[in-house]
């Protein structure tokens, strides 16, 4: 195995224990708030989260990134001093972004509430969600460095402390201010929020000072000396040149994603829903029924985000061999992820929905989104391997051209079929999307697929589990119904399903070779 496959594998391991960690403790505190603030408040309160994402685009995305290649670039160089540097000026950049974005948001928070929101009671959590910024900003830059060197440990604990801390500091505010009484509003959620990032943030920094790998840096710096990297182009510029694009890029997918969540509440009115129903159905979708979907893609977004540098550093050394294969296994498993997800929600997405959250519409959501999971899943792969072969203004196009599909449709649909205009929406523009990046790649990298190993085995495996565990749950259920009876059959799904792949050889432990 060679030392880049192993750390990316190691990589993912990690991030995705941290990640699974994360959206489980994260899967029952939404539980707990839509219990507690109910629907309408929980759609509310996910208002504000599309100029969260604007934001957060602006001061960090791109810098995490420009951050995580250059690192990686640096590293393969052995231009060790760089490295530092890069962290440095990332730093600067992305705090001070941070810093007026706060300003602005907090001083236009109630113009931002009514003009683009158009819902008043968002101006508050608005305001407060600003003082998050300079904190989320300088975390990415120290996660995006850490990306870079495929050290995934620090940002794997780093995003679980955020959720803990986040959960805890709700839950005993909650309870407190209600003398026992919980009462959770969208304002106490999102100062779970802001305290959760700085608590996350104090941790990278201290972890930055205190952990073996920046002093190791930091000694080859000074064994290497300045004339390995005094000719380079200064560090400043190459950060900007990277950032620009890729911030300028994202920018506008933010908008485009924000301006969709903003039109489902306006265009569910125009179906003829109340405000109340709107925004309930709209707490629904995006405070359960999404988050559940997109629970396994814990693992193919942790391997996605060391994908990059790790296509990207073997790009920089031509290593044709290594990004055929790592872009193979990387595609394969994430397809094969995408399709029991869809196997275990179509089966079970309904009994999850009624049993967990007591609400028919988010499980009618779930049965109907599981269909998306394979898209969902592998497009964020194969995002990832196109910006490392440094092609990320076709990730950029791809994605416009598949949300502006998106946008055109629920501005059609909505209106006259509600919500199933919506998930109508939704899948069409995924298939355009994930369509676009599957040829670039395939184009680009040919790599080695077998259709039966990709798709037809496990897609028929998991249809033939999922419909064998469903009917041993309904005839057991009226004896011992209830959550433990549905995830033990879902349980028993996925250990079958990797019994059988691996028995018919659609999985292998040669991929990993």
């Amino acid at each position: 195995m060679t030392k880049n496959k192993s750390n990316l594998i190691k990589g993912t391991v990690v991030l995705t224990l941290a990640g699974l960690a994360t959206r489980f403790i994260g899967f029952f505190y939404r539980i707990f708030l839509s219990n507690v603030m109910g629907a309408e408040l929980l759609g509310i309160y996910q208002l504000v989260f599309p100029i969260y994402m604007i934001c957060f685009t602006i001061f960090a995305s791109g810098i995490q990134t420009a951050i995580s290649t250059l690192v990686a670039n640096e590293l393969g160089k052995q231009h060790y001093k760089n490295i530092s540097k890069v962290l440095r000026i990332g730093i600067l950049m992305s705090l001070s972004a941070a810093l007026l974005l706060a300003l602005l948001v907090y001083r236009y928070s109630a113009v931002i509430a009514v003009s683009i929101l158009k819902e008043p009671d968002c101006a508050s959590s608005v305001q407060m969600l600003a003082f998050a910024f300079p904190f989320c900003g300088v975390t990415a830059c120290i996660n995006g460095y850490y990306y870079g060197l495929k050290k995934a440990g620090v940002p794997a604990a780093t995003q679980l402390l955020e959720q803990i801390i986040r959960v805890i500091i709700v839950y005993i505010i909650a309870s407190y201010a209600g003398s026992g009484n919980i009462k959770v509003t969208s304002e106490l959620a999102v100062l779970g929020i802001v305290i959760g990032e700085i608590a996350s943030n104090l941790y990278n920094i201290v972890s930055l000072y205190c952990s073996r790998t920046p002093r190791e840096i930091k000694r080859l710096a000074k064994s290497t000396g300045n004339s390995s990297y005094q000719m380079e182009e200064p560090i400043t510029g190459r950060l900007f040149k990277m950032t620009l694009p890729l911030t300028a890029n994202r920018l506008l997918i933010s908008i485009l994603h924000s301006v969709e969540a903003i039109l489902i509440p306006s265009m569910l009115k125009k179906y003829g829903l109340s405000t109340s129903e709107a925004l309930s159905i709209y707490g629904i979708l995006n405070g359960m029924s999404i988050p559940f979907i997109m629970f396994p893609s814990a693992i193919t977004n942790s391997l996605s985000v060391l994908l990059l540098p790790t296509i990207s550093e073997a790009q920089s050394s031509r290593n044709e061999e290594m990004i055929r294969k790592t872009t193979a296994v990387s595609i394969k498993y994430s397809v094969l992820i995408g399709i029991l997800s869809t196997g275990i929600f179509v089966s079970f997405g309904q009994e999850l929905g009624n049993t967990i959250f007591h609400n028919e519409l988010a499980g009618s959501l779930l049965a109907t989104l599981a269909w998306l999971c394979p898209f969902l899943y592998i497009t964020t792969t194969l995002s990832s391997i196109i910006n490392g072969l440094g092609l990320a203004h076709l990730t950029f196009a791809n994605s416009v051209v598949g949300l502006s599909v998106r946008i055109l449709l629920i501005l059609f649909l909505v209106p006259r079929q509600g919500m199933n205009g919506y998930l109508i929406s939704l899948l069409i523009s995924q298939l355009v999307i994930t369509t676009f990046d599957g040829f670039i790649v395939i184009r680009k990298t040919k790599p080695p697929f077998e259709a039966s190993d990709l798709l037809l085995k496990p897609g028929l495996i998991a249809a033939l589990s999922g419909y064998i565990f469903y009917r041993l749950y309904e005839y057991i259920s009226p004896k011992l119904g209830g959550l433990p009876v549905i995830l033990g059959c879902i349980f028993f799904v996925c250990v079958v399903y990797i019994m059988l792949l691996g028995i018919t050889k659609a999985v292998s432990l040669k991929d990993f070779k």
